[in-house]
């Protein structure tokens, strides 16, 4: 099991600076998804500086949520 999120930053180029519980950072650029479904929102930069940290994942106002491995595992 990757390690799970306990800070998220959201960033004015629609990535986000993720703190994991390991005590690692890395960033995860959310604007391949912007095109998709629900995540369409989150181009209100309104919406997506929502973001906060969520059982060990994240979680937009709206319900939005990516799985925490994919979080660890795609970001840099």
């Amino acid at each position: 099991m990757n390690p799970r999120i306990i800070n998220v930053k959201p960033n004015e180029d629609y990535t986000l600076l993720l703190s994991f519980e390991n005590g690692e950072q890395k960033l995860f650029d959310v604007k391949p998804y912007l095109d998709k479904g629900i995540f369409r929102e989150l181009k209100d930069e309104s919406l997506f500086k929502t973001v906060r940290p969520f059982l060990g994942s994240i979680q937009w106002k709206n319900g939005q949520d990516l799985c925490p491995d994919t979080l660890y595992l795609d970001s840099k």
